[in-house]
């Protein structure tokens, strides 16, 4: 059963790669691509992920590094613009596994959730609304934007979800693995310096 997960966890890993899938719908088209059925036992994340980081060192290790670089850089470019915000920057980009085809999911915590659409909309910024689920589950608005990344040539996805100001402690609590599964401006910016 074990080289069953495996094999899944490395699927899923190059779908995330390849395709910039998020880990849940990566993982369920590894079941599709291997031919399993629907209740199969899937891997953890931890288990993708660590096959994130064995597939990037395989087939990437010449662009993922740069690639990741600019993604930071873009995502601290809307973390400064949206700063009353409280902009957390998480997924791929923050856990370092991103490559041009990953989008920037940043997290905001504020009072009034229709503030953020008021200041896109003062900055000029055109975005797509939707319900999504939140750090605890709960539904939270999602603000998507195409944002061109000058370093990438290309659009790139990024999701605002919108918190309420209060659950940025619990955003904060660390993984399975002891990390922060997300950084402020000032860490992203230390992540692009080292």
């Amino acid at each position: 059963m074990a080289d069953l997960t495996d094999e899944i966890a490395a699927s899923a890993a190059q779908c995330v790669v390849e395709e910039g899938l998020e880990y849940g719908p990566a993982k369920r088209r590894a079941l599709k691509m291997l031919g399993l059925p629907p209740r199969t036992p899937l891997p953890n994340n931890d288990q993708v992920e660590a096959q994130v980081h064995e597939y990037i060192a395989v087939f990437c290790a010449d662009t993922q590094a740069a690639e990741l670089l600019a993604l930071r850089q873009h995502a601290l470019m809307w973390m400064k613009r949206l700063q009353d915000f409280r902009p957390y920057l998480g997924g791929a980009v923050w856990h370092g596994t991103a490559t041009r085809l990953s989008d920037i999911y940043l997290q905001l915590f504020c009072d009034d959730e229709k503030s953020c659409e008021i200041e896109l909309i003062n900055q000029g910024v055109d975005f797509e609304a939707r319900t999504v689920n939140g750090l605890h589950g709960d539904p939270v608005e999602a603000l998507s934007i195409h944002s061109y990344c000058k370093e990438l040539g290309e659009e790139i996805g990024v999701h605002l979800l919108i918190n309420e100001y209060d659950d940025v402690r619990g955003a904060l609590k660390l993984d399975s693995q002891g990390r922060s599964p997300r950084g402020d401006a000032l860490a992203v910016q230390r992540l692009i310096d080292a």
